[in-house]
C-alpha cells in the first residue's frame, strides 16, 4: 500500500506532462476561413475555432481572408480574439481584403496576400465624424500595436488623410499585393500554404482545414441585409395574400418559410434569442383573433407592433432591422393596394386601406339611404370574408356576410341595413 500512495501520484504526474507535451508538439496548422460578409454568425465561427485552437496548441494558425467587410463591431471581435491568442497568427488575404477586412488582416503577427489580391477601402458607412474617428483609432491601435505603418492603415479608412506617393487627399488607399509589400503592410507574397510556412520556418506541417458548417453558412447568409430584406418581403406578402383569399394555401407556406428562414438564421448566427421569435409570434396570434372579430381594436394594433418589435430584436444591428423592414414594408404595401385594386378584400386590411373608387363610392351611397337595397338580389363580386364587394343591379356595393364566408359569383339577398352597413346571405 506504502508503494502505491507513492507510485500513483507520480504516474498521474507524468501522464499530465505527457499530455501536454503531446499537445505542444502537435504538427497541425489551423486553416480558418473568412470569407464573404463579416457578420456576428462569422465572428462566432472565428472565436470558436480560436478556442479549439487554444485548447489543442497546433503549431499556427492561418486566417484566409476574402471579404468585402461587414460589421464594425463583428470585425472588433474577431480582431480581440486572434490578438488574445498565444498561437502564432498569419493573416493571408487571398484575393481582398476590404473594409472591415483590414482590421482582421493587421491583427494577426504575420500577414501574406496572395499575388493578385488587395486591401484598402475601409471607410465605415455611414461616414460620420464620429464612425470615423472611432475607426480610425481601432486602426491605428492595431497597427501600432503589430508595427505596421498607422498612417496608410488610417488613409485606408479616411480620405482625408494623403499619403505621398500613394493616395490624394479625397481618395482613400488600396494597395495592391506588391504595394503592400513595398510599405511592408504585407511581409510576403504568396499562393501556397507550404511556401507560407515555410516562410515562417514552419515544417512539417499538417494542414487542417475548418469548414464552416450548414448552420454557420445559412446564418451568415440570412445575416446579410439583401437576403434578410428578402425574406421579410416574401414572409409579409404572402401573410397578405393568406389574409385574403380563403383557406391555408401558397401564401401561408410563403409566410410560414419567409418568417421561419428569418428567424432561425439569426438564432444559429447568435443574433438572435428566443424572446424576439416569443413576441413576434405573440403579435401574429393577436392579429389572426383581429382578423376573426369584427372592427380593429386593441388585438391588432398590439399585434402589429409586437411583429414588428420581435423581427427588430432579431438582428444584431438596428440599422440593418430597420433597413430591411423597410424595404420588405414598402413592396408589401404596393402588392396588397394591387390585389384590393384586383378585388381582394379583407376587413383588418378594410381599416387601412380605402381606395378612391371606395371613397367616391361612399359618398355616393351616403348620399342616400342604403334601406333602398333590402330585401334586394344581387352577386358577390369578390369573397365575402366577412367583408367583400356585391353587386345590386349594375351598382358596386360594400357588404357584410352574415352567415361567415361567400365565395365570390354567389347570389346574395339583402337581409338587414344598419346604417351605412348592408348584410347579405347566399340564397
Amino acid at each position: 500500500m506504502k508503494k502505491i500512495r507513492i507510485f500513483l501520484p507520480i504516474l498521474i504526474l507524468l501522464l499530465v506532462f505527457s499530455s501536454l507535451s503531446i499537445a505542444d508538439n502537435s504538427d497541425d496548422v489551423y486553416v480558418v476561413p473568412i470569407k464573404g460578409e463579416i457578420n456576428k454568425a462569422t465572428a462566432n465561427f472565428v472565436k470558436d475555432a480560436i478556442k479549439d485552437a487554444n485548447k489543442n496548441s497546433p503549431k499556427a494558425i492561418i486566417f484566409e481572408i476574402n471579404t468585402y467587410g461587414g460589421l464594425v463591431d463583428q470585425a472588433i471581435e474577431i480582431k480581440d480574439a486572434i490578438i488574445s491568442t498565444n498561437i502564432p497568427t498569419i493573416s493571408f488575404v487571398n484575393n481582398k481584403a476590404i473594409s472591415a477586412g483590414v482590421l482582421i488582416t493587421i491583427a494577426s503577427e504575420n500577414v501574406v496576400m496572395s499575388t493578385n489580391s488587395t486591401i484598402g477601402s475601409a471607410e465605415t458607412i455611414p461616414n460620420t465624424e464620429k464612425n470615423l474617428s472611432f475607426w480610425r483609432s481601432v486602426l491605428r491601435d492595431t497597427a501600432v500595436y503589430r508595427g505596421r505603418n498607422d498612417k496608410i492603415i488610417q488613409a485606408m479608412a479616411d480620405k482625408d488623410i494623403e499619403v505621398e506617393g500613394l493616395n490624394k487627399k479625397g481618395k482613400l488607399v488600396n494597395l495592391t499585393s506588391k504595394e503592400a509589400l513595398k510599405y511592408e503592410i504585407t511581409d510576403h507574397i504568396s499562393n501556397d500554404y507550404e511556401d507560407i510556412l515555410a516562410k515562417l520556418d514552419i515544417e512539417n506541417a499538417n494542414i487542417k482545414e475548418y469548414k464552416e458548417g450548414l448552420q454557420i453558412k445559412l446564418a451568415k447568409y440570412i445575416a446579410t441585409p439583401a437576403l434578410s430584406s428578402l425574406l421579410l418581403t416574401i414572409a409579409f406578402v404572402g401573410l397578405i395574400i393568406e389574409l385574403l383569399t380563403p383557406g391555408f394555401g401558397l401564401g401561408g407556406t410563403l409566410s410560414i418559410l419567409g418568417f421561419g428562414l428569418y428567424f432561425s438564421g439569426n438564432i444559429l448566427a447568435g443574433s438572435s434569442n428566443w424572446t424576439s421569435l416569443a413576441l413576434f409570434v405573440t403579435g401574429l396570434i393577436l392579429i389572426v383573433i383581429e382578423a376573426i372579430i369584427p372592427g380593429f381594436g386593441l388585438p391588432g394594433i398590439s399585434g402589429v407592433i409586437l411583429v414588428l418589435v420581435g423581427i427588430v430584436l432579431a438582428t444584431d444591428s438596428l440599422n440593418i432591422a430597420l433597413f430591411s423592414l423597410s424595404i420588405s414594408i414598402i413592396i408589401t404595401t404596393i402588392v396588397t393596394i394591387i390585389l384590393v385594386k384586383l378585388g381582394y378584400r379583407s376587413k383588418l386590411l378594410d381599416a387601412f386601406i380605402l381606395t378612391g373608387q371606395n371613397k367616391k363610392q361612399e359618398i355616393y351611397i351616403n348620399s342616400r339611404s342604403k334601406d333602398v337595397y333590402l330585401e334586394k338580389i344581387g352577386t358577390a363580386v369578390t369573397e365575402l370574408r366577412p367583408s367583400g364587394f356585391i353587386n345590386i343591379e349594375g351598382e358596386r356595393l360594400d357588404a357584410l356576410s352574415d352567415e361567415g364566408f361567400i365565395h365570390s359569383g354567389e347570389s346574395i339577398k339583402v337581409i338587414r341595413v344598419e346604417g351605412s352597413k348592408i348584410f347579405v346571405r347566399r340564397i
